[in-house]
C-alpha cells in the first residue's frame, strides 16, 4: 500500500465493512463510544457480564477493553472476551485508563496484557510508562503535564514506544499533544488535535473504540489502522473547534466532534493529517 493513500484506504475499509465492535468500557463515556463508532461507519455493542462476554465477542469483528470504571464484576468478563477474541483472531484494543492511579488498575492492566494478546494498547504517556516500567505519574485519567511528549523528547519517546511494542507484540499508541503510534520497527508521530479536547471527558475512550473499528476493518495493517484512527480523531477535534461560536462550550464541542467524524471522508483525512514517520 502506498503511504500517500494509506489513511484514505483505512477509512474506506471501515465504511465498507461496518465492523461490529464489542466494548467492555467505562460507564462515564459508554454513550460517546457508541456514537463515535456509529459516526465512523462501525457499529457498537456493549456487554460486560461474564455470562455473555465471550459469546458476544464471537459475533463481533473487534473488541475494545477499557478499565476506566473498573470493578470486580467486569474483570472476569474482560479476560473471557479477550481470550475468545484471540481464539477467533479478532483484533483487541486495551485502554488502560488510570493505570498507576491504584494498585487494582495497574494489576488488572498487567494481568490482561499477560493473558490476552492485544492488537493495540492505547493510553497517555503516564499510563503506558506505568505498564512498561512500573512507574508513572497518573493523576486520575489525565497524564501528568511534566510527563508529556514534546518535540525535544520525541525521539526518546519513539524509542520507548517501539521497545514496549516489541515487548508486548502490540501496536502502542501514546496519545497527548503529540501522538505516537508504533510497532517495534516503525512509528507515526501525529500532530493533529486541539487542546480543547482535554476539556471534555471521553475523547481517549472514543479513540480506543474508534481504533478497534479501524483495526477490525483493516486486520492485515494494525499499525496503519491505529495511525489512521488517531489522525481521524485529531482532525475531528480540530474541525469541531473551528465550528464553535462564542456561545458554545465543551458540551457542544463534544457533539461537534461526533458530527465531524460522521462527515469525515478519505480525501479530508489525507489532506488534513499531519504526521512524520520515524
Amino acid at each position: 500500500m502506498e503511504e500517500s493513500h494509506m489513511l484514505k484506504e483505512m477509512l474506506k475499509n471501515v465504511r465498507k465493512t461496518a465492523p461490529l465492535v464489542h466494548n467492555i468500557t467505562n460507564y462515564v463515556t459508554v454513550n460517546d463510544c457508541a456514537n463515535i463508532l456509529l459516526a465512523c461507519g462501525g457499529s457498537p455493542i456493549m456487554a460486560d457480564d461474564v455470562e455473555e462476554a465471550a459469546e458476544i465477542t464471537t459475533i463481533c469483528g473487534g473488541l475494545n477493553i477499557n478499565i476506566g470504571t473498573l470493578n470486580a464484576r467486569t474483570i472476569p468478563a474482560m479476560h473471557a472476551a479477550g481470550k475468545r477474541a484471540n481464539e477467533l483472531g479478532h483484533p483487541v484494543v486495551l485502554d488502560p485508563v488510570g493505570a498507576g492511579a491504584s494498585a487494582l488498575r495497574t494489576r488488572t492492566a498487567n494481568e490482561l496484557i499477560r493473558d490476552v494478546k492485544f492488537t493495540v494498547i492505547r493510553g497517555n504517556v503516564s499510563e503506558i510508562k506505568t505498564l512498561a516500567l512500573g512507574v508513572g505519574n497518573t493523576r486520575g485519567v489525565d497524564a501528568d503535564m511534566a510527563d508529556g511528549v514534546t518535540k525535544d523528547t520525541l525521539e526518546q519517546a519513539v524509542a520507548f514506544a517501539k521497545e514496549f511494542a516489541r515487548k508486548t507484540g502490540a501496536v502502542v499508541a501514546i496519545t497527548g499533544a503529540i501522538d505516537i503510534v508504533a510497532d517495534d520497527k516503525k512509528a507515526y508521530c501525529i500532530f493533529n488535535g486541539h487542546p480543547m479536547m482535554s476539556r471534555i471527558t471521553g475523547t481517549g475512550c472514543q479513540l480506543s473504540a474508534l481504533t478497534a473499528a479501524y483495526a477490525a476493518a483493516n486486520p492485515d495493517a494494525p499499525l496503519q489502522a491505529a495511525a489512521a484512527a488517531v489522525c481521524a480523531m485529531g482532525i475531528c477535534g480540530e474541525m469541531a473547534y473551528h465550528r464553535l461560536s462564542e456561545a458554545d462550550g465543551n458540551a457542544t464541542y463534544r457533539n461537534y466532534i461526533i458530527d465531524a467524524m460522521y462527515h469525515l471522508d478519505g480525501e479530508e483525512l489525507e489532506r488534513l493529517a499531519r504526521y512524520e514517520i520515524h
